[in-house]
């Protein structure tokens, strides 16, 4: 590795699956990167733009070699990363630890060094690694051990996303792989439910997240408000409310998950650019020492959270949630989280939504929160008498 703060903090980027799944060609491609520098999305530090599965043929060649589908990509990847690394920006691919990818094209076992160095001569910038199709007898471990020390030996820096969906017990070992991310859970749908349970299943995980190695809980699903092009995903689901994807974007946020943004960027509302922009949240997620948050329930576990993310500069960053159905307050007791009454000491709150300061608060924190919704702050701790 050469470039040695590869991966120090969660990647942000652009994947195709969510919204394009198998309908992709270079045209949206280059499309997209367009759209991610003159949205702003860029600037506001999103710069990955990485193709999913289905972008090969269904065999390889007389060489062994993975070969780009000459239909959806007739200039072939190389010309693709070069328009990419053109505007700015850096390029990303897909491949599986199996004999095939989940949509039944080559995958890279057996392969692994081979394909390794072919996405290095095409100037890949980012793996997603898969688990499909992977040999019964054989542990994922070893596999992702293995495209690991292949791309770490490829010649360029490529960023390894281990998509292995929380087997193997992933967390107990990846961080030894080499790995900068590892999927955690099964795939996100455009959903409320989806994203709830997807957020509440690694309230137990976050201490297994750091710098060099983050916990990936799947792409974002904001702004794509049902119009993903498969059923499973969301085309049947009909998305989520803008409040919802706000909430979405807030726990991906504070749990250090890569912001990897799954809509149609080129078309994107101004309520999504909106969140997905939102500078202090950024900030938040792309904190230097990546911390994970610690939770302080409310007097409904269940549906009523803090989030508590320690920041390298001292202050705290708090999400308060309300994952249930009705309107509800949510008291945040500061002696939970260190600071107790005779210390003397308060916290200023800043809301990171509205962007304004809401004052010093003593001993606790309350507010009524709509169903569904969240509120984000950045506090500091000051003396309060």
């Amino acid at each position: 590795m050469q470039d040695k703060y590869l991966g120090i903090t969660p990647p942000m980027g652009w994947n195709s699956w969510n919204t394009f799944t198998w309908n992709i060609n270079e045209d949206l491609i280059k499309e997209t990167a367009d759209a991610m520098v003159s949205s702003g999305l860029k600037d506001a530090g999103y710069e990955y733009v990485v193709i999913d599965d289905c972008w090969s043929l269904r065999q390889r060649d007389e060489n062994g070699c993975l070969v780009a589908d000459p239909e959806k990509f007739p200039h072939g990847m190389k010309a693709v990363a070069d328009y990419v690394h053109g505007k700015g920006l850096k390029f990303g691919m897909y491949s599986c630890d199996g004999t095939h990818t989940c949509a039944g094209y080559p995958g890279s076992f057996e392969h692994e060094f081979q394909d390794a160095a072919t996405f290095a001569s095409w100037g890949v910038d980012y793996l997603k690694y898969d688990n499909c199709y992977k040999p019964h007898h054989i542990n994922g471990e070893i596999l992702y051990k293995r495209m690991s020390l292949a791309l770490r030996n490829c010649g360029r820096d490529i960023l390894f996303s281990a998509c292995n969906w929380g087997s193997d017990d992933v967390w107990s070992w990846i961080q030894g792989s080499g790995a900068q991310l590892f999927r955690s859970t099964g795939d996100i749908q455009d959903s409320w439910e989806s994203i709830k349970n997807l957020a509440l299943s690694q309230m137990g995980k976050t201490p297994y997240s750091g710098p060099y190695c983050h916990n990936d809980i799947d792409m974002l699903v904001v702004g794509m408000y049902g119009g993903s092009n498969n059923e499973y995903i969301g085309s049947k689901l009909g998305g989520c409310t803008d409040v919802e994807y706000r909430t979405h974007f807030s726990l991906w946020a504070l749990m250090n998950s890569p912001l990897m943004i799954g809509c149609d960027i080129r078309k994107m509302s101004e309520a999504t650019k909106e969140t997905l922009t939102n500078p202090e949240l950024i900030a938040i997620n792309q904190d230097i020492e990546c911390r994970g948050p610690y939770v302080v329930p409310g007097h409904d576990p269940e549906t009523l959270m803090a989030l508590v993310k320690p920041m390298s500069d001292g202050s705290l960053a708090i999400g308060l949630f309300n994952l249930g159905d009705a309107k509800s307050e949510m008291s945040l007791q500061f002696w939970d989280m260190g600071i107790p009454v005779a210390a003397g000491m308060g916290l200023e709150m800043h809301n990171c939504w509205t962007h304004e300061n809401e004052g010093v608060f003593t001993e606790r924190y309350a507010s009524q929160i709509e169903p569904h919704g969240c509120m984000v702050f950045r506090a500091k701790l000051v003396k309060a008498r």
